[in-house]
């Protein structure tokens, strides 16, 4: 009961205080003298993006608690399995994408991962043809916004270009 109620309170706590502690740390670390974008960049992009939510989510939080809103009939929709299924493949990703490459292992993996947390009907060949070209657009996007926007080279592997 507990935890259903200040679950969310304490989540944003603790991520408000993780995204704070990450800025601290980014910003102490070098910055760069050959490149516009330091090792700084990353850490403060995604300290501002988490702090950002967790404090959404902490207004919400604190909102719903004030009116008085009740959780305890809520109906435990988790699904482990899917949860399994992201953690395997998200290990399976991180373990490839050095020796395969980016393009290679992310397009594979987006691909499957969007398939695994897709809704049962919404798992039609017409649906995965969708999911394909969404996950091709994606990553060449993000592969070139990297190489020539960053200036920041991503694993190659099998793939030399």
């Amino acid at each position: 009961m507990f935890l259903k109620k200040y679950g969310d309170l304490i989540v944003s706590i603790f991520y408000t205080i993780v995204s704070v502690a990450m800025l601290i740390l980014a910003s102490m670390l070098p910055k760069s003298k050959v490149m516009a974008i330091g090792p700084d960049f990353m850490p403060t992009v995604i300290g501002i993006l988490t702090l950002a939510l967790s404090v959404i989510l902490l207004i919400q939080t604190i909102g719903k608690l004030r009116k008085g809103e009740e959780v305890t009939g809520e109906k435990d929709n988790s699904d482990y399995k899917r949860v399994l299924a992201s953690l395997i493949l998200a290990t399976i990703y991180v373990n490839i994408l050095m020796p395969v490459g980016f393009i290679i292992s992310t397009l594979l993996y987006l691909v499957l991962q969007i398939t695994v947390l897709a809704p049962d009907d919404k798992r039609t060949k017409k649906d995965l043809i969708k999911y394909a070209i969404i996950t091709v657009v994606f990553t060449l996007v993000v592969y070139f916004l990297f190489r020539y926007g960053f200036k920041i080279i991503l694993p190659q592997g099998i793939l030399k270009f």
